[in-house]
């Protein structure tokens, strides 16, 4: 019924996940979209470890993916929280005009 997915197919998926949340953190100046692909990147590597575990059969890569999603959703909201309180001080979300801790 099930059809087997080789590990190839995961890992491939995984790195081009990886690498256009990478694009998107370098490319980008929206604090926001720079969050997202952070999250996109968390989320690849993920994938990755559910991949391996299923693969290996060893439940400890799906144990780490708890952890990272515990992990990702506090940097969400602490992420977001900093960059609505610079949006009311500066009125902007673009890093390059964000200049708050320089002296």
């Amino acid at each position: 019924m099930f059809t087997h997915v080789p590990l190839e197919y995961y890992l491939i998926l995984s790195g081009i996940l990886f690498t256009i949340g990478s694009v998107g953190v370098v490319s980008r100046r929206n604090a926001i979209v720079i969050f997202m692909s952070i999250e996109l990147m968390l989320n690849s590597v993920n994938l990755t470890l559910v991949a391996f575990s299923q693969q290996l059969g060893n439940p400890d890569g799906q144990i780490f993916v708890f952890f990272i999603m515990a992990l990702a959703a506090a940097e969400a909201a602490v992420g977001l929280a900093i960059v609505l309180a610079v949006f009311r001080l500066k009125k902007t979300a673009n890093v390059d005009e964000i200049n708050i801790l320089k002296w």
